[in-house]
């Protein structure tokens, strides 16, 4: 009987410290509101899936978010059945990690599933066409946001 007991004791202690350990582990991985959407104010827009025929693009999310008041969805995005799922919070991964599609010249040509993972085309189409409909929208407010080549990819090179 005694054995019985050590031996369901035992089990019991061994099963409460698997349950700690793991509820620990999960409480560790939490992170708190501001540490999830904790961004840099700016970053540079680069790739490694082709060699940049301008500079590198610098992009202020500061900006973007205080001053323009953009939500992230409207850049980030991971659509399931045509909808935008992505949520504040959410992992973010590079735009190329999806739009992997090589082709710099020619990418307005190409077919329309293929242009949707061009990542050139992904970012000219959601940067470039966003400000011109802002433009369009308040040419006053918006007069200087960049809707030109020069203007986003700044004369001389960019230093990392």
């Amino acid at each position: 009987m005694a054995e019985r007991l050590l031996t369901a004791l035992a089990t019991a202690v061994f099963i409460s410290g698997v349950v700690l350990l793991s509820l620990n582990g999960a409480a560790q991985e939490q992170k708190t509101p501001a540490e999830e959407q904790k961004v840099p104010d700016e970053i540079i827009i680069e790739s490694t899936l082709y060699s940049n025929t301008y500079d590198l693009t610098k992009f202020s999310h500061k900006k973007h978010q205080d001053d323009y008041k953009i939500e992230c969805n409207e850049c980030h995005h991971v659509y399931e059945e045509k909808k935008n799922t992505w949520k504040k919070g959410d992992k973010v991964q590079k735009c190329q990690e999806c739009h992997n599609e090589p082709t710099i010249k020619g990418e307005k040509k190409l077919p329309e599933d293929k242009k949707k993972l061009n990542l050139k085309w992904a970012f000219h189409a959601n940067c470039i066409l966003c400000h011109k409909k802002l433009k369009k929208q308040d040419k006053k407010k918006y007069k200087k946001i960049p809707t030109t080549c020069k203007k986003c990819h700044p004369a001389g090179k960019l230093k990392k």
